[in-house]
């Protein structure tokens, strides 16, 4: 008997395509990296202030529009258990209100990172002065600084890697620093639980810039536990001196002989209590290393931390010049994510950036951005077990 095709033919398409309806998104959404939106507070403007998690299945970052502070970072131990590995505020509300002893957790710091003596600079024969928001010295780009801007966020993905893209501009001698500038700093998680830091900027004056991460880690379960169990190791040399104003004395030593050496890992507290004036300036650990590079912007090995009895590991790649050690030194009386009140040394900061105070030392590598050039720069945090 003959049938006529074309009814058995569309029914064969229809069911074919529904079936691949069904079947795509769901391959889609167990490849997708997942990007969640929430909301973190409202700040004192009214402004809302978000934040947004990255989630690869392994590892998980929250980072908010607010100062593009990275609040949490979910990592698993050699076990599989995950913590947060990264000290935060108990809430928004409590950040905002703090006076004191700010500690900058997980910020970006701008428009320049770490101290300018006296908070001052002259380029191109011009005087600028800045706001004293550390003693006499400027700290962290001042009183109003890329940690206190609320970013324009935008999420998205390149293949598995999850980013979220801030940008923000800073207005002509805002806190004193001249130049129109607009930066853009891009997070990028990946499949390999790298978290990559990408920064861009453009300015239309000559200025001087220095950008960087404030996180503070602890790589064990216990957040509240201090830090001197951690390995540390730092791919540098030299180091450069401090004051005690904490501002680099200009001079240029060689680590060796002395508690600034971390080429052989050791354990952050083995000599953090050694007579050495360095360490009484700071209070502990807080000085800058000049990185072991052949080229300068190359992408380099800056330092690797372990904490044994979790098995965690971060290793830091940089295209910067130098990373500031910080072991948390001031952190006393603060409130923790828990509601803890810290002691101090309960998380470390490993700063990717130029040398402090470059602009008034000429032959410290140069900070100065100029209309038509690009300033770009690249940190990667490799997380993993041993």
């Amino acid at each position: 008997m003959y049938r006529n095709p074309v009814p058995c033919l569309l029914a064969f398409f229809l069911f074919i395509s529904c079936n691949q309806a069904k079947q795509t998104p769901m391959t889609q959404n167990n490849q997708a990296p997942r990007i969640r939106e929430e909301i973190w507070g409202t700040l004192k403007d009214g402004r809302t202030a978000h934040l947004y998690s990255m989630d690869n299945g392994k590892m998980k970052v929250v980072a908010s529009d607010y100062g593009g502070i990275i609040d949490s970072l979910m990592m698993p131990d050699r076990q599989g258990h995950v913590s947060n590995i990264v000290l935060g505020y108990p809430s928004l509300d409590y950040c905002l209100n703090l006076k004191a002893n700010y500690p900058y957790f997980g910020a970006i710091i701008g428009r320049y990172a770490n101290r300018i003596r006296n908070g001052a600079f002259t380029l191109d024969g011009k005087d600028y002065h800045l706001a004293r928001n550390n003693g006499t010295n400027s700290l962290h780009g001042g009183l109003v600084g890329f940690d206190k801007k609320l970013w324009k966020v935008t999420p998205g993905h390149s293949g598995d890697t999850s980013e979220l893209e801030f940008t923000c501009t800073s207005r002509d001698m805002e806190e004193g620093f001249p130049g129109n500038l607009t930066v853009t700093v891009r997070y990028e998680l990946t499949p390999d639980n790298d978290l990559i830091l990408d920064y861009a900027a453009t300015t239309d004056k000559p200025t001087i810039l220095n950008l960087t991460n404030h996180s503070y880690f602890n790589l064990s379960d216990h957040p509240d536990s201090l830090i001197y169990d951690h390995e540390l190791f730092l791919n540098a040399d030299h180091f450069l001196p401090i004051d005690s104003n904490l501002i680099p004395t200009g001079e240029i030593l060689d680590v060796q002989g002395t508690p600034m050496d971390f080429r052989t890992a050791k354990p952050i507290g083995r000599d953090i209590g050694e007579p050495s004036q360095q360490l009484k300036f700071a209070g502990g650990y807080d000085q800058t290393w000049v990185l072991n590079k052949k080229q300068m912007d190359a992408l380099t090995l800056a330092a690797r931390v372990r904490e044994n009895s979790t098995g965690r590991e971060i290793e830091v790649y940089t295209t910067q010049p130098g990373i500031q050690f910080y072991s948390g030194n001031f952190l006393k009386g603060l409130e923790g994510r828990d509601g803890t009140i810290l002691t101090g040394r309960e998380g470390f900061c490993l700063e990717t950036h130029h040398f402090p105070d470059a602009p008034n030392v000429g032959y410290f590598p140069t900070p100065v951005l100029r209309p038509g050039q690009t300033y770009h720069q690249t940190t990667i945090f490799k997380f993993r077990n041993f």
